[in-house]
């Protein structure tokens, strides 16, 4: 595939980068993890967490001076409308993680399509603004279904953040380019997940459950690594669910699943404090503004 990548959209700033912030809006049940365990039809019976997660995390950021970005479920907009229209009162970007967060590779062409349309559609009628960035559910768009970058273009997107370019069990592509590329001249910018590259190996330091497992100090230490060795901003993401420990533990997963999930999820509050306080951090739409504009110009 690599031939196919047009080349990576420069974006340097050095030592002091502005780095994009970005939270996935998700309920603790509707994780990737859970799916053969909290059917689709028992999401309306859970217990609703997320409201009170999103607002501590709007108040750390608030705290902070920070926007970021929120890719937003679909199906969380329609149950809470006015927390979404607050997350945007806020000045924070209001973006698509589709409509009922189905992995890319569970969907074939014509159903991603109209999930797509739809999760923007609903979106945009809750804010009143357009939705142009997307985050396909566990970064689940790779080598395999490249496709889903032309479907999104197709559907008015000006970005995704769907790939994460190292290997992992559930997801990856290696052999993606590590910073913002096209597949066509014209095509959708994708931005993939931030790695450090130390001795030739790319090391996951965007957050999620690698924030949760690194001791902080590695964490700063790799994403400083990125602003000043590759001279880039680096892009992080967390989820609500992960800055509260007391939501209710799904029975029946696997110990790889409830460590994967429950690691030290009483720790990320206090990280995410430091992490805030240690780096610049802005709207992903701002961060790579430029290059954004640059394809929307070739279009």
């Amino acid at each position: 595939m690599s031939e196919a990548f047009i080349g990576a959209d420069s974006n340097t700033s050095g030592a002091d980068s502005v780095n994009a912030m970005s939270v996935d809006v998700e309920e603790y049940f509707q994780v990737s993890a859970f799916e053969n365990h909290v059917a689709f039809d028992r999401w309306s019976h859970m217990p609703s967490r997320v409201e009170a997660s999103v607002d501590r995390i709007l108040a750390l950021l608030e705290l902070a001076g920070v926007q970021a970005t929120f890719f937003t479920v679909g199906w969380i907009a329609q149950r809470h409308p006015e927390m979404v229209r607050r997350i945007a009162a806020g000045g924070h970007e209001i973006a698509s993680h589709g409509m009922n967060h189905v992995r890319v590779i569970n969907q074939d062409r014509p159903t991603f399509a109209a999930d797509i349309r739809q999760a923007k559609d609903v979106l945009e009628q809750t804010v009143g603004t357009a939705v142009t960035g997307y985050r396909a559910a566990t970064f689940s768009i790779g080598r395999h279904n490249m496709w889903a970058l032309d479907e999104l273009a197709a559907a008015g997107f000006s970005y995704s953040s769907s790939i994460y370019p190292g290997p992992h069990d559930s997801y990856g592509m290696p052999e993606a380019p590590r910073f913002a590329f096209r597949c066509s001249a014209n095509g959708i910018l994708e931005i993939p997940m931030t790695t450090a590259d130390v001795g030739g190996r790319r090391w996951p330091c965007a957050g999620g459950g690698f924030f949760r497992l690194y001791p902080y100090a590695l964490t700063r230490a790799l994403l400083r690594k990125v602003n000043t060795t590759d001279q880039r901003p680096v892009l992080f993401y967390l989820h609500p669910w992960e800055v509260d420990p007391g939501q209710p533990r799904v029975p029946g997963l696997s110990r790889r699943t409830q460590f994967r999930h429950y690691l030290n999820i009483d720790r990320v509050e206090p990280r995410m404090r430091r992490l805030l306080s240690d780096f610049r951090w802005d709207r992903m739409d701002r961060v790579f503004a430029d290059a954004i504009a640059a394809g929307t110009a070739a279009q």
